[in-house]
């Protein structure tokens, strides 16, 4: 094998590190590394400590807060694969404790072994900083030049927007006007991306900048910050025109089963996504939650949404589902 054995804690770095064509160096992965499809052949080396698959939203929010607030960890690190697979790079991440092993789960799993590799830390709180990363892997394993290229395709791909329409999506100093975001659209509409249904999570992070680039604009969001808890109170004053369900570390079916939570509420049907049919479920997972190279292409599914006359979408059918 020519180039660093590489094991990746994060689903975002390994679809960057087969974005890179560093596929056959990548020798080792966490249980969510699941695209492309050969990243579910390697070994798994991190696994979450906590029963996820039997647990409800607000029961996984409970216990997540408990085990943080205890210093506990939120996964557990096969330290004896580890050692095994002999890695020369790790990469992490030191951005959300609820995503992957952070910071001193890793210090602690790689105390044991020699050599000690290189670990490379991806903490993105903006597309620019995703964009970073990607350059960052190609620094470490000399594929700077494919980042590089990586990177200016996927510029061009949010001023373009949708591949199939090829009109182009305003500037980003055109959308902190107020000219309309796209043209040939009347408007920016009101948009709530809800990461988390119960409790309701706002979106955080890259979020806002993707929905503003796809022709929007989100209230409730926090451009570059954690997401948050906010009230159902909060939603119903700020009144979105779209809805788009994305809880994180969920696929569109697992989305669609939080759905009736939302159902359930008082006001829901008076909401005007609701109203206009503008509610969707996505798989954050592939579009959303992970901070890699698919930010892209949720930024194009977005625009979709937003404006269908303008933005065709190409991409997988289950990448959303419209909520009659």
């Amino acid at each position: 094998m020519n180039g660093p054995r590489i094991v990746s804690f994060l689903p975002a770095a390994t679809e960057m590190v087969f974005a890179l064509g560093l596929g056959d160096q990548l020798v080792g992965v966490s249980h969510e590394c699941d695209f492309p499809p050969a990243a579910k052949t390697r070994p798994v080396v991190v696994r979450p400590a906590l029963p996820l698959e039997k647990m409800t939203l607000r029961e996984i929010d409970i216990a997540v807060a408990e085990r943080i607030g205890r210093g506990q960890n939120l996964y557990h690190v096969d330290e004896r694969r580890l050692q095994e697979l002999k890695p020369d790079l790790i990469l992490s991440q030191d951005l959300c404790r609820v995503c992957a092993p952070s910071g001193n789960d890793l210090t602690v799993a790689v105390r044991s072994l020699d050599p000690e590799p290189e670990i490379l830390w991806m903490s993105p709180h903006t597309l620019e900083d995703i964009f970073q990363n990607i350059r960052d892997l190609g620094a470490a394993t000399g594929r700077l030049d494919e980042a590089e290229e990586f990177v200016k395709s996927s510029r061009g791909r949010l001023r373009l927007g949708a591949p199939a329409s090829r009109r182009p999506i305003a500037e980003r100093q055109e959308l902190a006007g107020g000219t309309p975001a796209v043209p040939g659209t009347s408007r920016r509409p009101k948009v709530f991306c809800m990461e988390w249904a119960d409790p309701i999570y706002c979106a955080g992070h890259w979020v806002p900048e993707m929905v503003e680039f796809a022709g929007g604009i989100d209230g409730l969001a926090r451009r570059g910050a954690d997401s948050v808890r906010i009230t159902w109170d909060d939603v119903r004053n700020y009144a979105p025109e779209v809805l788009v369900l994305s809880p994180c570390g969920f696929d569109l079916a697992g989305a669609l089963k939080q759905l009736p939570l939302l159902q359930e509420l008082p006001g829901w049907m008076e909401l005007p996504a609701v109203r206009a049919g503008k509610v969707f479920c996505v798989d954050a997972n592939a579009y959303f939650a992970r901070p890699g190279p698919r930010v892209v292409d949720g930024t194009e599914l977005l625009a979709h949404l937003l404006h269908p006359e303008t933005f065709d979408w190409t991409g997988p059918v289950n990448a959303f589902q419209r909520v009659a």
